[in-house]
Protein backbone atom coordinates (compact mmCIF):
# COMPACT_ATOMS: atom_id res chain seq x y z
CA UNK A 1 0.00 0.00 0.00
CA UNK A 2 1.24 3.28 -0.68
CA UNK A 3 0.99 5.89 1.55
CA UNK A 4 0.34 9.49 1.61
CA UNK A 5 2.73 12.05 2.29
CA UNK A 6 1.70 14.82 4.33
CA UNK A 7 3.74 18.20 4.26
CA UNK A 8 4.56 18.61 8.25
CA UNK A 9 5.81 21.74 9.68
CA UNK A 10 8.96 20.56 11.10
CA UNK A 11 12.29 23.20 11.59
CA UNK A 12 15.06 23.15 8.52
CA UNK A 13 18.29 22.41 8.80
CA UNK A 14 20.70 25.03 8.86
CA UNK A 15 21.57 24.23 5.08
CA UNK A 16 17.99 23.70 3.74
CA UNK A 17 17.42 27.46 5.30
CA UNK A 18 20.72 29.05 3.82
CA UNK A 19 19.13 27.52 0.22
CA UNK A 20 16.27 28.43 1.06
CA UNK A 21 17.10 32.04 1.82
CA UNK A 22 19.35 32.73 -1.38
CA UNK A 23 16.56 31.67 -3.46
CA UNK A 24 18.12 28.54 -4.97
CA UNK A 25 15.29 25.69 -4.49
CA UNK A 26 11.92 25.97 -2.58
CA UNK A 27 12.76 22.83 -0.08
CA UNK A 28 9.44 20.75 1.55
CA UNK A 29 9.71 19.80 5.19
CA UNK A 30 11.90 17.66 6.10
CA UNK A 31 9.52 15.50 8.37
CA UNK A 32 7.97 13.18 5.74
CA UNK A 33 7.10 9.66 6.72
CA UNK A 34 9.04 7.13 4.93
CA UNK A 35 7.21 5.14 2.19
CA UNK A 36 8.95 1.41 1.16
CA UNK A 37 7.36 -1.40 0.15
CA UNK A 38 7.21 -4.42 2.59
CA UNK A 39 10.17 -6.00 3.05
CA UNK A 40 10.82 -9.45 0.11
CA UNK A 41 11.19 -12.02 3.25
CA UNK A 42 11.45 -12.49 6.78
CA UNK A 43 15.04 -13.11 6.25
CA UNK A 44 15.28 -9.95 4.91
CA UNK A 45 13.58 -8.64 7.59
CA UNK A 46 15.49 -10.39 10.17
CA UNK A 47 18.81 -9.60 8.42
CA UNK A 48 18.60 -6.02 8.85
CA UNK A 49 17.55 -5.92 12.62
CA UNK A 50 20.88 -7.63 12.76
CA UNK A 51 23.19 -5.22 11.14
CA UNK A 52 21.60 -1.86 13.04
CA UNK A 53 21.48 -4.01 16.45
CA UNK A 54 24.68 -5.34 16.12
CA UNK A 55 25.98 -1.63 14.99
CA UNK A 56 24.05 0.14 17.72
CA UNK A 57 25.66 -2.27 20.52
CA UNK A 58 28.75 -1.46 19.10
CA UNK A 59 29.05 1.75 19.30
CA UNK A 60 26.95 2.14 22.05
CA UNK A 61 28.91 4.61 23.49
CA UNK A 62 28.96 6.52 20.45
CA UNK A 63 26.30 9.51 20.05
CA UNK A 64 27.08 10.48 16.40
CA UNK A 65 25.76 8.08 13.83
CA UNK A 66 22.49 7.21 12.66
CA UNK A 67 21.84 3.31 11.78
CA UNK A 68 18.99 2.28 9.83
CA UNK A 69 16.79 0.04 6.83
CA UNK A 70 14.14 -0.16 4.49
CA UNK A 71 13.60 3.83 5.38
CA UNK A 72 13.04 6.19 2.72
CA UNK A 73 16.23 8.47 1.45
CA UNK A 74 14.70 11.77 -0.07
CA UNK A 75 16.97 13.42 -1.68
CA UNK A 76 15.50 15.70 -4.16
CA UNK A 77 13.13 18.37 -3.20
CA UNK A 78 10.64 17.06 -5.98
CA UNK A 79 9.50 14.11 -4.42
CA UNK A 80 8.79 12.20 -7.47
CA UNK A 81 8.67 8.59 -6.20
CA UNK A 82 9.86 6.65 -9.14
CA UNK A 83 13.12 9.25 -9.63
CA UNK A 84 14.11 10.54 -6.50
CA UNK A 85 14.40 8.58 -3.42
CA UNK A 86 15.37 4.85 -2.52
CA UNK A 87 15.30 3.18 0.99
CA UNK A 88 18.23 1.11 1.32
CA UNK A 89 17.64 -2.38 3.44
CA UNK A 90 20.74 -1.05 5.62
CA UNK A 91 22.68 2.19 5.40
CA UNK A 92 24.97 4.18 8.24
CA UNK A 93 25.54 8.02 8.17
CA UNK A 94 28.40 9.23 10.37
CA UNK A 95 28.56 12.41 12.07
CA UNK A 96 25.53 13.11 12.23
CA UNK A 97 22.89 13.09 15.63
CA UNK A 98 21.84 9.54 16.97
CA UNK A 99 17.88 9.84 17.06
CA UNK A 100 14.66 8.29 15.80
CA UNK A 101 13.65 10.09 12.34
CA UNK A 102 10.33 9.18 10.22
CA UNK A 103 12.80 8.99 6.85
CA UNK A 104 16.04 10.61 6.06
CA UNK A 105 15.69 13.74 4.00
CA UNK A 106 19.24 14.77 2.80
CA UNK A 107 18.13 18.59 3.26
CA UNK A 108 17.34 18.58 6.44
CA UNK A 109 20.35 16.76 7.22
CA UNK A 110 23.05 19.36 5.74
CA UNK A 111 23.24 17.08 2.94
CA UNK A 112 24.39 14.34 4.11
CA UNK A 113 23.91 10.84 2.48
CA UNK A 114 24.87 7.31 3.65
CA UNK A 115 28.35 6.07 4.30
CA UNK A 116 27.87 2.79 4.07
CA UNK A 117 24.77 1.08 1.98
CA UNK A 118 24.01 -2.53 2.46
CA UNK A 119 21.76 -4.10 -0.06
CA UNK A 120 19.68 -7.82 0.58
CA UNK A 121 19.46 -9.14 -2.75
CA UNK A 122 16.19 -11.10 -3.94
CA UNK A 123 15.18 -12.09 -7.03
CA UNK A 124 12.79 -9.39 -7.97
CA UNK A 125 14.99 -6.70 -6.95
CA UNK A 126 19.39 -8.53 -7.83
CA UNK A 127 19.59 -6.65 -11.38
CA UNK A 128 17.98 -3.07 -9.70
CA UNK A 129 20.58 -3.15 -7.05
CA UNK A 130 23.51 -4.61 -9.05
CA UNK A 131 22.99 -1.90 -11.64
CA UNK A 132 20.36 1.63 -11.11
CA UNK A 133 21.26 1.98 -7.34
CA UNK A 134 24.42 1.08 -7.87
CA UNK A 135 24.70 3.79 -9.84
CA UNK A 136 22.81 5.53 -7.92
CA UNK A 137 24.93 5.33 -4.97
CA UNK A 138 28.25 5.94 -6.80
CA UNK A 139 27.10 9.09 -9.00
CA UNK A 140 23.91 10.93 -6.98
CA UNK A 141 25.32 9.89 -3.40
CA UNK A 142 28.65 9.42 -3.45
CA UNK A 143 28.34 6.78 -0.35
CA UNK A 144 31.70 5.78 -0.04
CA UNK A 145 31.47 2.00 0.98
CA UNK A 146 28.36 -0.07 -1.01
CA UNK A 147 27.77 -3.82 -0.26
CA UNK A 148 25.01 -6.26 -1.61
CA UNK A 149 24.52 -9.92 -0.22
CA UNK A 150 22.38 -12.72 -2.18
CA UNK A 151 21.05 -14.71 1.28
CA UNK A 152 19.98 -17.62 -1.80
CA UNK A 153 23.49 -18.17 -3.04
CA UNK A 154 25.64 -16.36 -0.36
CA UNK A 155 27.11 -13.87 -2.89
CA UNK A 156 29.09 -10.78 -0.83
CA UNK A 157 29.90 -7.90 -2.87
CA UNK A 158 31.10 -4.42 -1.94
CA UNK A 159 32.70 -1.22 -3.77
CA UNK A 160 34.84 1.35 -2.01
CA UNK A 161 34.57 4.77 -4.05
CA UNK A 162 37.76 5.98 -5.37
CA UNK A 163 37.79 8.85 -7.68
CA UNK A 164 34.52 9.31 -7.92
CA UNK A 165 34.22 5.23 -9.05
CA UNK A 166 33.04 2.18 -7.55
CA UNK A 167 36.36 0.15 -7.10
CA UNK A 168 35.28 -3.25 -6.40
CA UNK A 169 36.77 -4.81 -3.02
CA UNK A 170 39.13 -7.72 -2.63
CA UNK A 171 38.07 -10.44 0.03
CA UNK A 172 40.23 -11.79 2.93
CA UNK A 173 40.91 -15.62 2.90
CA UNK A 174 37.71 -15.76 4.73
CA UNK A 175 35.65 -13.94 2.59
CA UNK A 176 35.65 -11.03 4.85
CA UNK A 177 35.51 -7.63 2.88
CA UNK A 178 36.85 -4.13 4.82
CA UNK A 179 34.10 -1.56 5.44
CA UNK A 180 36.82 1.13 5.78
CA UNK A 181 33.96 3.58 6.86
CA UNK A 182 32.80 1.22 9.59
CA UNK A 183 36.49 0.16 10.33
CA UNK A 184 34.59 -3.20 10.18
CA UNK A 185 34.41 -6.13 8.34
CA UNK A 186 31.64 -7.60 6.34
CA UNK A 187 31.26 -11.49 5.93
CA UNK A 188 29.44 -14.43 6.53
CA UNK A 189 28.16 -16.32 10.11
CA UNK A 190 25.43 -19.31 10.24
CA UNK A 191 24.70 -17.92 6.97
CA UNK A 192 23.73 -14.24 7.99
CA UNK A 193 26.06 -11.14 7.43
CA UNK A 194 27.72 -10.20 10.37
CA UNK A 195 30.58 -7.68 11.37
CA UNK A 196 34.03 -8.76 12.53
CA UNK A 197 36.70 -6.23 14.05
CA UNK A 198 39.93 -5.44 12.74
CA UNK A 199 41.71 -8.16 14.96
CA UNK A 200 39.14 -10.86 13.42
CA UNK A 201 36.68 -11.39 16.28
CA UNK A 202 33.03 -11.38 15.58
CA UNK A 203 30.82 -8.60 17.00
CA UNK A 204 28.21 -9.52 19.49
CA UNK A 205 24.47 -9.13 19.77
CA UNK A 206 23.69 -7.68 23.37
CA UNK A 207 22.57 -11.09 24.22
CA UNK A 208 25.72 -12.92 23.08
CA UNK A 209 27.98 -10.44 25.03
CA UNK A 210 26.15 -11.04 27.87
CA UNK A 211 26.38 -14.60 27.26
CA UNK A 212 29.95 -14.70 26.37
CA UNK A 213 30.48 -12.60 30.00
CA UNK A 214 28.80 -15.19 31.89
CA UNK A 215 30.89 -17.83 30.33
CA UNK A 216 33.97 -15.94 30.58
CA UNK A 217 32.72 -15.62 34.22
CA UNK A 218 32.08 -19.11 34.61
CA UNK A 219 35.45 -20.03 33.68
CA UNK A 220 37.34 -18.30 35.92
CA UNK A 221 35.13 -19.39 38.80
CA UNK A 222 36.16 -22.91 37.28
CA UNK A 223 40.20 -21.53 37.06
CA UNK A 224 39.48 -20.60 40.65
CA UNK A 225 37.97 -24.26 41.89
CA UNK A 226 40.56 -25.49 40.36
CA UNK A 227 43.09 -23.93 41.66
CA UNK A 228 42.13 -24.18 45.05
CA UNK A 229 41.40 -28.12 44.69
CA UNK A 230 44.90 -28.27 43.66
CA UNK A 231 46.48 -26.52 46.35
CA UNK A 232 44.18 -28.65 49.20
CA UNK A 233 45.65 -31.40 47.56
CA UNK A 234 49.04 -30.11 47.73
CA UNK A 235 47.99 -29.16 51.12
CA UNK A 236 47.05 -32.91 52.10
CA UNK A 237 50.41 -34.70 50.20
CA UNK A 238 52.47 -32.54 52.31
CA UNK A 239 50.29 -33.35 55.53
CA UNK A 240 50.76 -37.16 55.13
CA UNK A 241 54.32 -36.83 53.81
CA UNK A 242 54.79 -35.48 57.35
CA UNK A 243 52.95 -37.96 58.89
CA UNK A 244 55.35 -40.52 57.14
CA UNK A 245 58.38 -38.85 58.47
CA UNK A 246 57.19 -38.88 61.58
CA UNK A 247 56.43 -42.34 61.69
CA UNK A 248 59.49 -43.59 60.54
CA UNK A 249 61.29 -41.25 63.19
CA UNK A 250 59.31 -43.55 66.09
CA UNK A 251 60.03 -46.46 64.27
CA UNK A 252 63.49 -45.91 64.17
CA UNK A 253 65.99 -47.44 67.12
CA UNK A 254 67.53 -45.66 70.09
CA UNK A 255 70.67 -44.75 70.90
CA UNK A 256 72.11 -45.96 73.91
CA UNK A 257 74.16 -43.61 76.04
Amino acid sequence: MTQSITPASSPQSPLASTLAQEGAVVFPPGDLWSNEPPLESDFHRRQIELLIRLLEWWWRDRQDFYASGNLTIYYSPNQLKSEFFRGPDFFVVLGTEKKDRRSWAVWQEDGKYPNVIVEILSSSTASVDRNLKKQIYQDTFRTPDYFWFDPDTLELKGFHLMDGQYQELQPTPQGWLWSQQLQLYLGLWDGKLRFFTPEGELVLLPEEDLSQQAEQERQRAEQERQRAEQERQRAEAAEQELARLRALLQDSPQDNP
